[in-house]
């Protein structure tokens, strides 16, 4: 797929870290696998994968966690 923020190169399949916030609520996931751009750096995660996040920031709020690190694919 083509970059839609430079619209330069097609993005490649490798890996980001995402931080996700709501409130004081903070969550940073490292190794989300996406697609990167080689010339600009944007990363796109697909619709499974962010499904995943949104229910991994979901499960940390009901538990009363303000703050968390954590590898993608690991709880």
């Amino acid at each position: 797929m083509r970059c839609f923020l430079c619209n330069q190169a097609e993005t490649v399949p490798g890996a980001t870290s995402v931080l996700l916030e709501r409130g004081h609520l903070s969550l940073t996931v490292t190794d989300v696998p996406a697609r990167i751009c080689p010339n600009c750096g944007e990363a796109y995660a697909d619709e499974t994968v962010t499904a995943n996040l949104l229910r991994q920031a979901e499960q940390m709020a009901k538990a009363g966690t303000k703050v968390e690190a954590r590898e993608y694919g690991k709880s």
